[in-house]
């Protein structure tokens, strides 16, 4: 059989695979993509997408028991959780489903199978009708990772659960106990608890959200110890004693073992690198701790061999992803695309309050030896925060004293999720203090307290 030939092969349509394969075919490559599992990976299937459908139902459950308060009535509010779930799940098929149309629409083409490297430039794709040989002079591995799996502590699908079970669970759990607080953790803790469950988060490093800024950090644990979650920082569940409809996690914290039961536990402890099975270590793939080792622009060290996305390292996010699909396929078409910068990609964590983040927090800006301005404005000094009886939050911006420029951007509170942008385009700008204090902000707005941020940085701030 011959094998089929193209310019690029991608292997994983998640959104890094899935948005190289479109680019390379926007330049004019013959582009084939490889998907073992669902178009859109786990972004649009179980990750991104279907979680935020589901915080989206918490969010409104949590408005309707405070309709009192807008002057509203909402009697015997409850919720169906069998309903928000489809709710979910339709939001994701309806995306995928949407990815197929765009490969149609490029031209791309689509082999549904297991792909392995064979040689150098050599892809070979276990379908369902049997072995596919393709071969393109440049390959991108787009494979993804998967959920990390301690020893004792593994996902049973019935009492202990990943974030794929946690989406499509068996029942709504009573007494949660959350393994891990970076983003995927908290969020299914504001989920699960905003619907009712009695939540505890244990947390190994010595605050929840560790790669947050520490004031933001602080922020968010107090407003969940306010809703009524248990936070355990500096601890470790050391095992779980599985019973019936019952798990009784030992927990080491200041030393000592405590035992709590719980009735469920979801397990957030982050993530290794889908690596296996692909033939990489026999073309002298560098892999270290489940990561493909590559250079600013996604190269491996094999010619014509190209990783992105999670399989490339952190930051593990889907937008991260994109970008260096982007970028890789204009180098493999022979532009000259700038490398992504990983700290001016954004962070962001949808629970309740909701976090973003982009560039240094203020302890890694003085670490590598900035002087440092410091700005924060608080919701509660803007009008339209109040409006919207989303009084609780904070945005905070740090520049370097001697250039002006702005090193970070860190924000707790209502859409903060939409506001970082503002700063992720001041970033790519190069933009200093003087422009963002000269732009004008519209009235009002949630975004004139990134205005007021900036101007307290220099001891100008209006309203607080």
């Amino acid at each position: 059989m011959a094998a089929k030939s193209f310019d690029m092969i991608v292997i994983g349509a998640g959104p890094g695979g899935y948005v190289a394969a479109i680019r390379g075919a926007q330049l004019g490559l013959g582009v084939a993509i490889v998907e073992r599992e669902n178009l859109g990976g786990i972004c649009l299937n179980w990750g991104c997408i279907p979680t935020k459908a589901l915080l989206r139902s918490s969010e409104i459950f949590h408005l309707m028991h405070r309709a009192k308060e807008f002057g509203l009535k909402a009697e015997k509010i409850g919720y169906d959780l069998d309903a928000v779930i489809k709710r979910s799940r339709d939001v994701a098929g309806q995306l995928s489903g949407g990815i197929g149309h765009l490969m149609k629409k490029n031209k791309i083409t689509v082999f549904m199978g297991a792909a392995t490297l064979t040689a150098k430039g050599k892809v070979s794709v276990k379908t369902d009708k049997g072995m596919e040989e393709l071969t393109a002079g440049n390959i991108v591995l787009a494979t993804g990772a998967r959920a990390r799996e301690l020893p004792g502590l593994e996902a049973d699908g019935d009492l202990v659960w990943t974030y794929r079970h946690a989406l499509q669970p068996p029942r709504m759990p009573k007494k949660l106990l959350v393994i891990g607080s970076g983003a995927i953790g908290i969020e299914f803790a504001s989920f699960y608890h905003t619907l009712g469950a009695e939540t505890t988060v244990v947390e190994v490093m010595d605050r929840i959200l560790p790669v947050e800024d520490a004031e933001i950090s602080a922020f968010a644990k107090k407003q969940f110890v306010k809703q009524g979650m248990t936070i355990m920082e500096k601890a470790m569940v050391k095992q779980l004693d599985r019973g019936k409809g019952k798990v009784t996690a030992h927990i080491e914290v200041g030393g000592k073992i405590e035992k709590h039961e719980f009735d469920t536990v979801i397990s957030a402890v982050g993530i290794v690198g889908n690596v296996e099975n692909l033939g990489l270590e026999d073309l002298g793939v560098k892999i270290d701790r489940t990561h493909v080792t590559v250079d600013e622009h996604c190269r491996t060290g094999v010619e014509g061999l190209f990783a992105i996305g999670d399989i490339a390292g952190a930051p593990w996010l889907a937008h991260k992803a994109s970008h260096e699909g982007v970028m890789v396929a204009e180098l493999i078409a022979g532009q000259r695309p700038h490398p992504v910068r990983p700290e001016s990609i954004a962070g962001c964590t949808y629970c309740q309050p909701q976090i973003a983040s982009v560039g240094y927090t203020e302890a890694k800006a003085k670490e590598l030896g900035h002087k440092v301005k410091v700005g924060k404005f608080p919701f509660i000094g803007n009008g339209k925060a109040i409006a919207l009886g989303e009084p609780e939050g904070m945005i905070k911006t740090i520049f370097d004293e001697t250039t002006g420029e702005l090193l970070g951007a860190h924000m707790v509170g209502a859409e903060v999720t939409e506001l970082i942008q503002g700063y992720i385009v001041g970033r790519t700008l190069e933009t200093t203090e003087q422009e963002l204090m000269n732009t004008v902000f519209p009235h009002p707005t949630l975004s004139e307290m990134m205005h007021e941020s900036v101007l307290d940085a220099y001891g100008r701030a209006l309203h607080f």
